[in-house]
């Protein structure tokens, strides 16, 4: 049996026209940090959030904005949201977990993810342990969508963070439109 072959640029003259529909890459991407250690359960974390500020970071697009622990979207889209939870203790600590909770009317909030590790005591000072988890957020409004994040412990773990390297952190990409 004989291949054919069909010749696309036969015929072609000038210049492709272009699309307005043409996506021109990632239009937001933030990253925040909790910028002091706690100990304790906490819904949402409030306390000591900040833009990450490490060499070489640099926001894209308008960025997060953060006020009591809510975070409110820049645009409207599909977001990314990736999170990071480390901590602490000297002991053990069955559950340790970073949570991460939802609204799409600005007022009751549903959990969707957890990021859960726990810590055994294997030497004589602190072990330490994280995890992570990641969810893809619908914001089809930005004065009603809004997320925010929990810390919870059973035996009073740390929260271990610190603003000259990345421990516990928050990321947020815009993937495309809603």
């Amino acid at each position: 049996m004989a291949q054919t072959f069909l010749n696309l640029a036969q015929g072609v003259t000038g210049t492709l026209p272009t699309s307005n529909y043409v996506q021109g890459g990632i239009t937001e991407a933030d990253q925040w940090l909790v910028s002091s250690s706690f100990s304790a359960t906490t819904n949402p974390i409030v306390n000591n959030w900040e833009r990450v500020g490490l060499v070489g970071f640099s926001k894209i697009g308008t960025g997060m904005s953060q006020s009591s622990g809510i975070f409110t979207f820049p645009s409207t889209g599909i977001y990314k949201i990736f999170v990071v939870c480390s901590a602490f203790k000297s002991g053990d600590d069955r559950t340790i977990s970073k949570r991460i909770f939802v609204t799409t009317n600005n007022s009751s909030y549903t959990e969707v993810a957890m990021a859960d590790t726990s810590v055994s005591q294997v030497q004589s000072n602190n072990t330490h342990t994280s995890g992570s988890n990641t969810i893809y957020f619908d914001v089809t409004d930005t004065a009603n969508c809004k997320v925010k994040f929990g810390f919870f412990t059973n035996n009073s773990s740390t929260y271990y963070t610190s603003n000259t390297v990345l421990l516990s952190n928050v990321m947020f990409i815009r993937m495309g439109d809603t």
